[in-house]
């Protein structure tokens, strides 16, 4: 697991490195970052936003194909996937985006893991002799996954840098300048729930990330939940994506407090750039909009098809009118005169539209309709 968080990790952190060089402020880096995420992702953020269009005008298709196999699942399931192939439309292609941020997340979570590594570039040797060093000063060094090693060599530097000078004086002086705090928090410290009984004795604000990762992450899930009702009225009555709206916000709130305030600080970042991003894609894509089309052209074509299926209608009462008005039999028809004989007007009549109408079918490869009582009027 831990060689999966250091490659997701290598990239991101070279991102972060020229980011935080470039603005030296770790805080104003993290932002820029997530904006530059989120410019990355954008197009699969559009691809998802057309899918909810599509899947909202096909909605009206949907619902006629689910009322009309209400009682048989398995032709639903061949219906719609009918439908899908039909249309050009993949109802997984709307959940990409969701699966590409998990992996950013555990990246960066390893680049805030190890600064040293990722912000200052600094050797292995040197980093594993801080490591020696923490230890010999009565330090924890923490064995595999994600540790706090790296943070706690830049805390020990920073406060007795003679007891470090065997990494040398170059990386003490890197070190030094290292400023991994904003707005007077020190993203590398993890919030804990026993600092809300500390805020009026002994006040750290990083107690109040997870809390506004927490609710920014509530309102961006009721934000997908409004939209989810638009594009799929169905599946907002869905027990389960209301259970959503609740557990994305518990999650990012509890995630915030198992990991150093600068992940908690990204998430908050996010949400907040996926709210904006959403209103603006709403502007470019706005599936209500496209739905109200999609339904007028459905309603346009349904009506043609009806005229057609009339004209088509009167095409063969002429036509059995026709055949039945004739003093010879056509060829092949001898076996059907035989066939009535003792039969009323109207039964004759009827064996002779139905064969007009299978000979059509099999001219014209529509589909056999059987005669009614409304074709012999």
């Amino acid at each position: 697991m831990t060689a999966i968080y250091q490659v997701l990790g290598y990239p991101l952190g070279w991102i972060m490195w020229a980011l935080y060089n470039v603005v030296r402020n770790y805080g104003i880096a993290l932002f820029i970052f997530t904006i530059l995420i989120k410019l990355v992702l954008f197009p699969l953020s559009l691809k998802q936003q057309k899918s909810s269009a599509k899947m909202m005008s096909l909605q009206p298709q949907i619902n006629d194909l689910q009322g009309r196999y209400k009682g048989d699942r398995q032709k639903l399931n061949e219906e719609m996937m009918k439908l899908y192939q039909r249309e050009k439309y993949n109802p997984m292609s709307g959940c990409l985006p969701l699966l590409v941020q998990m992996p950013v997340l555990f990246g960066l979570i390893d680049v805030i893991y190890r600064p040293l590594s990722h912000i200052l570039r600094l050797p292995k040797e040197i980093i594993e002799i801080g490591e020696q060093v923490l230890t010999e000063t009565g330090g924890t060094i923490f064995m595999g996954g994600l540790n706090p090693n790296q943070l706690r060599i830049i805390s020990g530097v920073q406060d007795n840098p003679s007891a470090y000078a065997a990494m040398g004086q170059e990386a003490i002086a890197k070190i030094q300048t290292i400023n991994l705090s904003f707005l007077g928090m020190d993203l590398t410290l993890t919030p804990s729930v026993s600092m809300f009984g500390e805020i009026f004795s002994n006040y750290n604000p990083i107690i109040f990330i997870p809390v506004l990762a927490g609710v920014s992450a509530l309102i961006s899930t009721i934000q997908m939940q409004r939209q989810q009702a638009i594009t799929n009225p169905g599946a907002s009555a869905n027990p389960g994506m209301k259970g959503m709206m609740y557990m994305m916000p518990v999650f990012s709130v509890w995630v915030s407090f198992s990991v150093p305030a600068g992940v908690g600080l990204y998430w908050f970042y996010s949400n907040i750039t996926q709210m904006g991003q959403t209103l603006v894609m709403n502007k470019i894509y706005n599936p209500k909009e496209i739905a109200e089309k999609a339904k007028k052209a459905l309603e346009e074509r349904q009506e043609q098809e009806r005229l057609e299926r009339i004209e088509a209608k009167k095409k063969r009462k002429e036509e059995a009118k026709s055949n039945t008005g004739k003093s010879k039999p056509e060829a092949g028809t001898e076996a059907l005169e035989s066939s009535t004989e003792g039969l009323s007007q109207k039964e004759i009549n009827r064996k002779k539209l139905a064969e007009a109408r299978k000979r059509d079918a099999e001219k014209y490869g529509e589909t056999y309709v059987e005669v009614t009582d409304d074709d012999l009027v």
